[in-house]
């Protein structure tokens, strides 16, 4: 097969944009809870759908009352927390932009995608972020001001957009339309500078929503909650981040990798979002575990049990021997993994680089499903990706309602949908290069199978993503 094209499930409209998600969502379901937030005291509390919207619309009448203006670019920095969920969506209920920059980059990497972007303004999150922007700020004319979020500047916001009228917030969401650019995203720049992928409202809610379609199970599920870890900065969390808002699903934000466990622990996601490369980390730490307590030889048994058991799924039904085997080890073993990930996991989604039919088999063996699946930046994450009711484990999926995937006479896969971008910021070079008659050039190779499932191949450009999120060539 050289070419799948997947219908749409969801009509298209040119109505509506991210910017009203939360307040539909606080009419919809005003005391649902939207998002949990870790305390100083290691609980955590809850918000709900009406108290976001109203978060939402302070913020977004204090960017206005700080002179963000219709299409300004602002700039977020930061790691991955509440107050960057909050300011995407306030920026955009305010009109703007915005433009994630990693919390890990330096002071030229700042500087230029500020200064390329346009970015009128900065939020960025403590002194750290601003020691490194203070660098490179004499050279950055366009940037207005710098808010810290640790140091009050969200309230300051607060405090300013008290004098800026609903009908005029209202104004700003409604000059918004679905081709309207929500999102700049800077690519890692392994081959010159970066490239600003321009990604509109259109992009990311389209894509949700032909994804809820398909995922309800995920998503949709009685009390569906994600504890989100990646850096926001990547497309990726950042489409899970619009995703779980457009489903209504609880979301938790967790910024220390070292203390993920703890949290997986009190805040039980039912599925979580990670690279291959967390899961190699939980197997191998699972491993290393057993074997530091003389049970390594027992690990690996149940290993191998787990494998056979999720491949034997594929085949029909496990045979009765194996099944027993399976019991037993999940009482040794596999419901302990299962509760170090929260004890409600159900399914994970992968993408990011090749998980591999190992990882893949043994997490569906211990009872935690990964769907795999494959984007870029440039298809504001996922194009393709398995689904609970058909997962082939090996491949990153079909493509997602909407989307179709073709492979070109040398192996490149070729992507064109509803996530796919239009252009690169002022760059009208590398646009052409990327889109060749209506398909994006993914720089991937892969191949198709009989039922539109996507393999991915080999690499025409070496990039993976870190267990911190970032890419690396």
């Amino acid at each position: 097969m050289k070419e799948v094209v997947v219908e749409a499930l969801v009509p298209v409209t040119t109505e509506g944009s991210l910017a009203d998600l939360p307040r539909r969502n606080a009419q919809l379901e005003p005391h649902g809870i939207a998002f949990s937030r870790r305390t100083s005291s290691g609980t955590w509390s809850h918000l709900t759908w009406s108290e976001f919207a109203a978060d939402v619309d302070a913020v977004a009448k204090g960017l206005i009352a700080r002179g963000v203006k219709a299409g300004d670019r602002v700039g977020l920095m930061s790691r991955t927390r509440y107050e960057w969920t909050l300011v995407d969506f306030a920026a955009w209920r305010a009109g703007a932009v915005v433009v994630p920059i990693y919390e890990t980059s330096s002071a030229e990497q700042v500087r230029w995608i500020l200064g390329d972007s346009g970015a009128q303004l900065l939020v960025l999150e403590n002194d750290r972020h601003r020691s490194v922007v203070e660098q490179v700020q004499q050279s950055l004319p366009a940037l207005g001001g710098v808010l810290q979020i640790e140091a009050g500047g969200l309230d300051q916001l607060r405090e300013q957009g008290r004098s800026v009228t609903d009908a005029e917030l209202d104004g700003r969401a409604s000059g918004l339309h679905r081709a309207s650019v929500a999102t700049i995203i800077y690519t890692s720049g392994t081959t010159g500078r970066p490239k600003g992928c321009e990604l509109t409202h259109d992009n990311f809610l389209a894509l949700a929503e032909n994804a809820i379609e398909k995922l309800g199970d995920v998503v949709l599920a009685d009390r569906a909650s994600t504890l989100l870890f990646l850096p926001l900065a990547h497309v990726f969390a950042r489409f899970i981040e619009v995703l779980c808002v457009a489903a209504r699903a609880r979301m938790g934000h967790s910024s220390d990798i070292t203390s993920l466990l703890d949290d997986f622990s009190t805040f039980r996601p039912t599925f979580i979002l990670a690279v291959p490369r967390v899961f190699e980390k939980i197997y191998n730490s699972a491993e290393a575990k057993a074997a530091s307590e003389g049970k390594g030889k027992i690990f690996l048994r149940a290993a191998t049990v787990a494998t056979a058991y999720s491949e034997s799924l594929d085949h029909g039904r496990p045979g009765w021997a194996l099944r027993v085997q399976h019991a037993v080890f999940d009482r040794l073993l596999y419901s302990k993994l299962r509760t170090a990930m929260g004890g409600q996991v159900r399914y994970a989604v992968s993408g990011g680089g090749p998980l591999g039919t190992r990882l893949g088999h043994f997490f569906r063996g211990i009872g935690v499903t990964i769907l795999e699946g494959y984007g870029l930046t440039e298809t504001t994450a996922p194009i393709t990706v398995n689904t609970p009711d058909k997962i082939k484990i090996g491949t990153v999926g079909p493509p997602l309602p909407g989307s179709a995937i073709r492979i070109d006479g040398d192996g490149e896969v070729l992507a064109r949908g509803n996530g796919v971008f239009s252009r690169y910021h002022d760059n009208d070079q590398a646009t052409r290069e990327a889109i060749v008659d209506g398909w994006f050039r993914t720089g991937d190779l892969g191949e198709l199978d009989e039922d539109g499932y996507l393999r991915i191949t080999g690499r025409k450009k070496e990039i993976i993503v870190t267990a911190g999120g970032k890419n690396v060539a």
